[in-house]
């Protein structure tokens, strides 16, 4: 029994056990396995593929650097008009269309005019029964003349009375005033004339100037009047434009029209073609003010020609400091600044293929033109790298950050 109970009695000499080195190796290896996946993460974004943003390589022309100022317009044509006619009646035939080409003076549509035609015909007839009555006042004329010197013979020998000698004098008189009478008839029929062919003449409408057929407002069949007051009437039959007189029109702020001058180069660059800069000056100036907008109105008319040059597109001008070179006026490749990087003590760009790989490319000196730099080695189009960091490099791969 007592040796039972010695076997439960605690042995207060034997050390403790230390629960502490437990809790040290947890510690230990949660260190562990955090290094280790810090480990990962730094490898992995050591391998992954960069995050970069794109610009495209375009075309510019060196003349935007010698462009002091640079403002928007619309191509006019100075010389313009709404073709119409003075006479009222009905259209009755068109000769042109939207886009014609016309010359001055051409009939480019008529009006019905059977009843002036005729008109015309009877004032013209009146005039050679005028003349007709003209020959026979010559004829009475003539033998008046000769029986008044006969009956001055006769009377001279005694041969006839006083009064006789009177009525041949003032049948000589009346003839002579029927020649005049005659002329005068000649003149009035002849104006009337000429009052029926211009009635005729203005049921022609004829182009004003050469020009170019802009729209066409009326239809064979519609009623045309001078001022388009009537119901249903049309006025002008056609707007046409004089394609030699093209300019833009540019508004220029108040602020910078100090800058502009008359004969002032400028390249103008239309939004419809935009490869194609064409050559101009400043023509004036219109001192008119316009207040809502705070700019003046600057004409620049063209120096150069081109048939795809129409009225009312819209245009881009640019002022230039000076006349360009020629070779100022050929376009170059350009970049954006951010996308040329030092690499080696040259200027590269990193291109991007269609595997989204960078490649290196030296691009010269890159010269400024205007806000963009002028490269050699890529082609327009072509996407490069915007702002590459040291992580980009030859034969990397790169994702493209989303927008």
């Amino acid at each position: 029994m007592t040796a039972d109970l010695s076997s439960l009695a605690i042995d207060r000499t034997k050390p403790a056990p230390r629960r502490r080195r437990r809790w040290v190796n947890r510690w230990t290896i949660a260190l562990v396995v955090i290094v280790a996946i810090a480990a990962a993460v730094v490898a992995r974004q050591a391998t992954a593929p960069v995050t970069i943003e794109t610009a495209t390589v375009t075309s510019a022309y060196p003349t935007q650097s010698i462009a002091l100022l640079n403002a928007t317009g619309h191509v006019v044509a100075w010389r313009k008009a709404a073709v119409s006619t003075k006479a009222t009646g009905r259209l009755e035939w068109l000769g042109v269309q939207e886009g014609t080409r016309v010359k001055e003076g051409q009939v480019i549509a008529r009006l019905e005019n059977q009843d002036v035609a005729a008109a015309r015909d009877s004032a013209v007839a009146n005039v050679a029964v005028a003349r007709a009555a003209l020959e026979s006042a010559q004829a009475e004329l003539r033998d008046a003349e000769t029986s008044f010197h006969r009956n001055e013979d006769l009377f001279a020998k005694k041969f006839i009375a006083e009064s006789v000698l009177d009525t041949a004098r003032a049948r000589y008189e009346k003839a002579r005033a029927g020649i005049a009478s005659a002329n005068a008839n000649i003149g009035a029929a002849a104006a009337n004339a000429r009052q029926a062919e211009v009635a005729l003449e203005q049921t022609l409408i004829r182009a004003p100037f050469d020009g170019i057929v802009l729209t066409k407002n009326a239809n064979v069949g519609d009623i045309l009047t001078p001022f388009s007051s009537a119901t249903d009437s049309k006025g002008a039959v056609v707007n046409m434009a004089d394609m030699a007189t093209l300019e833009v029109e540019a508004d220029v702020s108040e602020a910078s029209i100090s800058k502009v001058h008359p004969a002032m180069p400028a390249e103008i660059q239309l939004d419809a073609y935009p490869d194609m800069r064409l050559m101009g000056e400043v023509s004036r100036i219109v001192p008119t003010v316009d207040r809502s907008k705070a700019t003046l109105l600057v004409k620049v008319s063209f120096r150069e020609k081109d048939a795809r040059v129409l009225p009312d597109m819209s245009a881009k001008v640019a002022f230039l400091s000076r006349e360009p070179r020629p070779d100022e006026r050929r376009p170059v490749t350009a970049v954006r600044p951010e996308a040329v990087a030092k690499r080696d003590g040259r200027n590269v760009a990193f291109r991007l293929d269609k595997s989204n790989v960078v490649h290196a490319i030296p691009v010269g000196d890159a010269p400024k033109v205007g806000d963009l730099v002028q490269v050699t080695g890529v082609n327009p189009g072509d996407k490069v790298v915007l702002s590459p960091t040291d992580r980009v490099r030859d034969g990397a791969h790169v994702a493209i950050a989303k927008k």
